[in-house]
């Protein structure tokens, strides 16, 4: 399965859903990979710690590679770090995609990531986390991608933006990847007892969005993993924020 979690939206958590997915993956005995996109690099540091600043082959050289020819090209799994959590390696990325973007785009480079991942034998699962754009890169993602989940923090300025973004995966999917599955929007940070976030949530539902069930709360448990460089299934594994990650990850799973 190749799944891209993306929303043009910044702060909704894309980062935080795609590693501790992927990290509950891995420990389910699934070869599993996060391919970072994103310039900011959180992926990457969230899966590596300080260690993402040394890497030596990561994402941007995968496309750099693209761009210059070579007689004899570096296998795609020589982008690969592994992360030193027992089945789970990064693609990592890095400040140095933002250079490169604009020739891929006029190079028409789009699709060659998913060329590569569909070459690629190695992992049973693979996340991709994207830039809050729509960019090269999460074109690319969106591209090279099966299924697709969207972030959503409870608010108004969100909900606005989710018909644009559902309507921009649409579009690629009828021009560039008809296989393109909208697995569904995950709601972030969510507080039950608050009377906002409840009605929007039951409003999307009403309007035939696929909201999933499994809803992840707010909590300063995410923000300590961050800084220990630990997935929360491997930081604090019988946590209630954990537990929300491993019943989402149960019920993409039934899907």
């Amino acid at each position: 399965m190749r799944r891209v979690v993306f929303n043009q939206k910044g702060g909704v958590g894309k980062s935080t859903i795609t590693c501790n997915l992927a990290a509950i993956s891995a420990t389910r005995g699934q070869r599993t990979l996060v391919i970072d996109l994103d310039t900011q690099c959180n992926s990457s540091h969230y899966l590596l710690g300080d260690a993402a600043d040394k890497v030596e082959l990561g994402a941007a050289d995968f496309f750099d590679q693209i761009l210059n020819f070579k007689l004899t090209p570096r296998d795609t799994a020589e982008f690969i770090s592994d992360t030193g959590h027992p089945g789970l390696s990064v693609m990592s990325a890095s400040p140095q995609l933002a250079e490169l973007e604009n020739k891929l785009e006029s190079r028409y480079k789009i699709y060659k990531l998913r060329e590569a991942l569909e070459a690629l034998d190695d992992f049973d699962n693979i996340y991709i986390d994207t830039p809050p754009a729509l960019n090269f890169y999460s074109r690319c993602a969106l591209i090279a991608a099966e299924s697709v989940l969207i972030p959503f923090d409870c608010d108004d300025f969100s909900r606005k933006a989710l018909y644009t973004l559902i309507e921009n995966i649409e579009e690629i999917r009828g021009d560039h990847n008809e296989g393109l599955k909208l697995e569904g929007i995950v709601v972030n940070q969510f507080q039950a007892r608050s009377s906002l976030p409840v009605r929007v949530v039951q409003e999307l539902r009403d309007e035939g969005l696929p909201v999933l069930e499994a809803a992840l709360s707010s909590s300063v448990k995410v923000k300590e993993s961050h800084e220990a460089a630990q997935p929360l299934i491997h930081f604090a594994p019988s946590h209630k924020v954990t537990q929300e990650f491993v019943a989402l990850y149960e019920l993409l799973e039934k899907r």
